[in-house]
């Protein structure tokens, strides 16, 4: 494996610890116990203008940047049949589709019947009705 590999690895750690913490540090909108009985101005509050921005929200936003693309990165540098999707895979070969299941393919015609298999297959007995 390469460096890169690893100090992705290293960056996606450490933004996931991060990013933990600010979302943890960070206060709710309407906190107070009237609010969440309806009371006060939790509508006024819900629906008016948003102040600006504040620093534990610009962090937010900067580390879930950080997170996905160190995800994305990580999911192209990762090593060569690693997970166990992959492994599962290698043991068994993949189902074959019959053409007769496939619409609109071609069913070739069949060769000539095998010697040992009969020509016809009798009917089953009809049951009798019952007394």
């Amino acid at each position: 494996m390469t460096v890169a590999y690893y100090i992705v690895i290293v960056v996606h750690v450490i933004a996931c610890l991060f990013l933990i913490g600010v979302v943890l540090l960070q206060q709710g909108k309407n906190q107070d116990l009237a609010n969440a009985f309806g009371g006060g101005s939790g509508t006024q509050a819900a629906f008016g203008p948003r102040g600006s921005a504040n620093v534990l929200s610009k962090a937010t936003t900067i580390l879930a940047a950080v997170f996905m693309v160190t995800c994305l990165a990580l999911s192209m540098l990762r090593p060569g049949s690693s997970t166990a999707l992959d492994k599962a895979g290698e043991g068994a070969p993949a189902p074959v589709a019959s053409p007769a299941a496939v619409p609109g393919a071609s069913v070739p015609p069949a060769s000539a019947p095998a010697a040992s298999a009969p020509a016809s297959v009798p009917a089953a007995p009809a049951a009798s009705p019952a007394p």
